[in-house]
């Protein structure tokens, strides 16, 4: 499919998705919105989504975003899922590992650099660091070692 192909798709689907077009088609959607998009791309066969090739967080000190960047070897198409987070303080997102098993390990890592939830994930556990760490790569961490903060 083409971008313009997949922004029919996907909207068709979900409605409320917002696209930019960059490197990859990129959609930003509601964290609660994600699960059920994700799974359609992965399960229809007009889309065939089979590999999520990169999991990754972001914060925007005013929300976060989970980005799934996903591709389909049949169809030789890609696209960008972004999860909006509003909820700073329980920030959460249902899990895709079940969808795509590569999901799994990269989950821990935002989990264990952001503090986002993946609910639903069987082995969500610190990765690098002990329990005695924040969450280094959030723009609120502060380091009372090295005294770096944003």
């Amino acid at each position: 499919m083409t971008n313009e192909e997949l922004k029919i798709f996907i909207s068709a689907h979900t409605p409320e998705v917002v696209f930019e077009e960059s490197q990859f088609l990129n959609t930003t959607i509601s964290f609660d919105k994600l699960y059920s998009l994700a799974k359609h791309l992965r399960t229809n066969p007009d889309a065939d989504f089979d590999y999520l090739f990169c999991l990754s967080g972001v914060d925007w000190k005013d929300h976060m975003l989970v980005v799934y960047h996903l591709t389909s070897r049949k169809h030789k198409h890609n696209v960008v899922l972004k999860a909006k987070i509003t909820d700073r303080v329980n920030p959460e997102v249902h899990t895709v590992c079940d969808i795509w098993k590569t999901a799994e390990l990269h989950e821990r890592e935002v989990y264990d650099l952001f503090g986002i939830k993946f609910t639903e994930h069987p082995d969500l556990r610190r990765l690098f660091l002990d329990d005695t760490w924040g969450f280094p790569l959030r723009k609120d961490y502060k380091d009372d070692v090295t005294i770096v903060q944003l």
